[in-house]
């Protein structure tokens, strides 16, 4: 059973480079097929995927996000990161990390859930 586990500062400075990691137990992240994403929800708003990246190494992100989001990946300790360059407070949410098996631009692809993390920007 895939388990997925988000990692990263709590607290984050406007402007500055958000980075979360991802680290998953019970799959390999090269396994075929296989896609892991990064969802937030801001505090009252609705879930947002913001990107993913494949089995293969492949990315994808949401258009309003792209300029300012990079996703790779650590195979040989089985982790994929985010980073969200020039952070303001719109920023703030809960970050997941995710696994499915397409991609179509929403975060309903993705059947499996780390627990999440809250990430705060504020000086």
């Amino acid at each position: 059973q895939v388990q997925l586990q988000e990692s990263g500062p709590g607290l984050v400075n406007p402007s500055q480079t958000l980075s979360l990691t991802c680290t998953v137990s019970g799959e390999s992240i090269t396994t075929e097929y296989r896609y892991w994403a990064w969802i937030r929800q801001p505090p009252g708003k609705g879930l947002e995927w913001m990107g993913s990246i494949s089995y293969v190494g492949t990315t994808y992100y949401t258009p309003a996000l792209k300029s300012r989001t990079t996703i790779f990946r650590d195979t040989s300790n089985n982790q994929f990161t985010l980073q969200l360059n020039s952070v303001s407070r719109e920023d703030t949410a809960i970050y997941y990390c995710a696994r499915g098996q397409y991609i179509t631009g929403s975060y309903r692809s993705f059947p499996s859930w780390g627990q999440g993390t809250q990430v705060t920007v504020s000086e």
